[in-house]
């Protein structure tokens, strides 16, 4: 049985102003994708803070994650919305995607003046590497938290099976996953059943708010028809509008109604979802080819905020290369915000609906199944994405084969870029040998790209970035050396210790270049074991016997 949850005013003591502060702190700093961005919400608000208690934080944040959307801006829109009522929702949730949304509006502008010149091109050649690693990392990370069972393996499977090899739209997935979940929850299959977050622990009361509740939170049948219209008509009122003045056939009409439907089946965060972009965008709008969907995607790695923000490049390219009688710029410019606002308009609308009645999910063993086997079946979604994104970055030729009820890309061995192979390999081996996180990985690849550029090591490869994937290539295999060698110079930059000395020394015996690299160079921490050993025995102070 839950603990009795009691009602009561506002008094907490936290002033809007000061949660304004705390909130734009939390967006500046919320780099990382959703599992670092609810870490850093967890550390501030429940361990420097103490807003919130561990309990509520996490049952908050298991209502978030039934929801489509992003949901660690859920989760500061509904801290916020518990802080501080609507007002204080909507500056939280506004306020962790601004600065994001703001830097890949910059971006996007640069990408489509700039995009083809060389070094540019080659910096996104080299970003696309880090982002396909990214992704891998991605769903084994996924993978290993909610493949828990042979059930929830089976059906990431039949997810993966259903969407690379036939084909099926990623909303279906999601709603057939949630219903099997659903319904094998309600029969409490053991297989099923979520963990919860149950009763108030004893540590609760030490927090601001503890287990009472705001009287702004108490639900109401007035509220919720206040709340759904009001919410409702900002969200869809501007999509209708541009739908009847400019028509079905206009790109703008086509981004506000798109992204309005994705909004409702953005379950299981951005990698997730960028498979049923691509479907949609690449194949069926072609408002952007594959390349330029990496692109995106490695813009929003790098910036702060929740990663479906790479939702408004795509409606930037898809209005500034059909902008109408408007400069393509300022045409690209309102496709992004349009996209932006259709994305997470309903965010909110999902929080101050829902949070009024969120305690009545406590414990729900349907909705926890249903939950459990929409997150396995994203498993399978996030693999296909990493397979799509390798055909198309690291091969030149695809063959398309649609035959038999199948829909299939496969790759031609033969047209293999041994450059983006290598530095794809390179990722990996930062993500996973040596765990060098995102950051240092993405700007190690883009250093990559542009040095090689300079080098002369792939010219046509970045001046071919924004064609076709399909078209050819060209690569000069007698650089390789001095490729090898650019890539252990830009590896000492970054590594440290005993990585410096097998990367350089492999790079000389390799090309014979002059590679030199001393122990005094290495830092204490890196160095072997014995090493270390040794030179804490040389500084250990004698002791005298007894």
């Amino acid at each position: 049985m839950n603990a009795p949850v009691r009602v009561q005013g506002a008094d907490h003591g936290v002033s809007l102003r000061e949660a304004l502060g705390v909130w734009g702190r939390i967006a500046l700093l919320s780099f990382g994708g959703p599992a670092g961005q609810i870490a850093l919400m967890h550390k501030v608000l429940v361990d420097e803070k103490r807003w919130l208690s561990e309990s509520r934080f996490l049952h908050a944040l298991n209502y978030c994650m039934l929801l489509p959307g992003p949901e660690a801006q859920q989760l500061a829109t509904y801290v916020g919305w518990l802080m501080h009522g609507t007002l204080g929702g909507v500056v939280a949730g506004g306020l962790f995607v601004l600065p994001g949304a703001a830097a890949i509006m910059a971006l996007s502008i640069v990408y489509a003046l700039f995009g083809k010149v060389g070094f540019v091109a080659a910096a996104f050649f080299g970003l696309k590497a880090a982002v396909l690693a990214i992704v891998v990392q991605a769903a084994i990370r996924v993978g290993k938290r909610a493949l828990r069972n042979r059930p929830l393996q089976a059906l990431a499977v039949a997810a993966f099976v259903a969407i690379f090899l036939f084909g099926a739209p990623f909303p279906l997935i999601v709603l057939a996953a949630g219903i099997v979940g659903y319904f094998c929850g309600k029969a409490q299959l053991t297989q099923f059943a979520g963990v919860g977050h149950g009763a108030a622990n004893s540590t609760d009361d030490e927090s601001l708010l503890g287990e009472t509740l705001p009287g702004h939170t108490r639900p109401s049948a007035a509220h919720t028809l206040r709340v759904a219209g009001v919410w409702l008509l900002l969200w869809l009122a501007p999509v209708a509008a541009l739908r009847l003045a400019l028509g079905p056939a206009n790109v703008i009409s086509q981004i506000a109604v798109f992204f309005s439907k994705m909004a409702m089946v953005t379950f299981g965060g951005a990698y997730a979802v960028l498979a049923y972009v691509a479907q949609q965008a690449v194949d069926n709008f072609h408002w952007l080819n594959s390349r330029e969907m990496l692109d995106g995607l490695g813009m929003a790695e790098t910036t702060p905020g929740p990663l479906v923000i790479v939702l408004q490049f795509v409606g930037f390219l898809a209005a500034y290369r059909d902008p109408g009688s408007l400069p393509p710029v300022v045409a690209g410019a309102l496709g992004g915000l349009l996209t932006t606002w259709v994305t997470f308009a309903p965010c909110f609308l999902w929080i101050f609906l829902g949070a009024p009645f969120v305690e009545k999910l406590r414990g729900d063993k349907a909705l926890a199944g249903a939950l459990m086997a929409i997150t396995a079946a994203v498993v399978g979604v996030i693999l296909n994405l990493a397979i799509w994104f390798s055909i198309h970055v690291l091969f030149r030729e695809i063959d398309a084969i649609n035959a038999l009820g199948l829909s299939v890309e496969l790759p031609a061995p033969a047209s293999v870029d041994p450059i983006a192979l290598a530095l794809t390999i390179v990722a990996a081996l930062a993500l996973f040998r040596f765990d060098l996180g995102v950051p240092r990985t993405l700007a190690f690849c883009t250093g990559a790209g542009i040095f090689l550029y300079f080098l002369g090591a792939t010219p046509a490869s970045a001046q071919n970035l924004s064609t076709s994937p399909l078209s050819p290539i060209a690569v000069d295999y007698s650089l390789m050396p001095k490729v090898l060698l650019s890539f252990a110079a830009l590896w000492h930059t970054l590594a440290t210790g005993a990585r410096r000395c097998i990367l350089l020394g492999a790079a000389r015996r390799i090309c014979g270049g002059p590679c030199r690299l001393h122990l005094r160079d290495i830092s204490l921490r890196e160095r072997p074991r014995e090493f270390r050993l040794q030179r804490r025995r040389r500084r250990a102070p004698l002791t005298r016997g007894a």
